[in-house]
């Protein structure tokens, strides 16, 4: 019997898979659990439109993370904090403050989305990289300057 499954079933497929199953087991456990639905012409429209809705959103997404990352390769921030001798700084810049001072300028961007090795303690010129989507990431620089 062809099911389309509903939700990841383990040794049987992913959410919005088609697979041929006995029919016992479509019945008794798929069917019974609402795990599946009979993949009927209704059933089988309905999950192609979903993969497809999807994967529409997925390239918007996509789209507008490529757009953001050219924006962002030209980008430049610079951050003042308070420091002593020798350029270190009283405490240290991290993401977080990267990520507002971008949102500053216009750039929305989550500060989960820099990449910091560590934070930084030393006033100076930085390469910043931002992951914003699978496979689509940008270089900026960070100023620190210290007060």
């Amino acid at each position: 019997m062809k099911v389309v499954l509903l939700l990841d079933v383990k040794g049987t497929g992913k959410k919005g898979d088609v697979v041929e199953v006995s029919d016992g087991f479509a019945r008794n456990f798929l069917l019974k659990n609402k795990k599946a639905v009979v993949a009927d012409n209704t059933a089988l429209n309905l999950n192609k439109q979903a993969k497809d809705a999807k994967n529409y959103h997925y390239e918007q997404d996509k789209q507008a993370a490529i757009a953001l990352a050219e924006k962002l390769n030209n980008a430049s921030v610079t951050l003042e904090v308070k420091g002593g001798e020798n350029g270190k700084t009283f405490g240290s810049v991290t993401n977080k403050e990267i990520a507002e001072a971008l949102n500053k300028q216009g750039l929305e961007i989550d500060k989960k989305q820099i990449v910091l090795k560590e934070p930084i303690k030393v006033a100076g010129e930085y390469q910043i990289e931002a992951k914003l989507f699978a496979g689509v990431s940008a270089k900026f620089k960070v100023i620190v300057k210290t007060i």
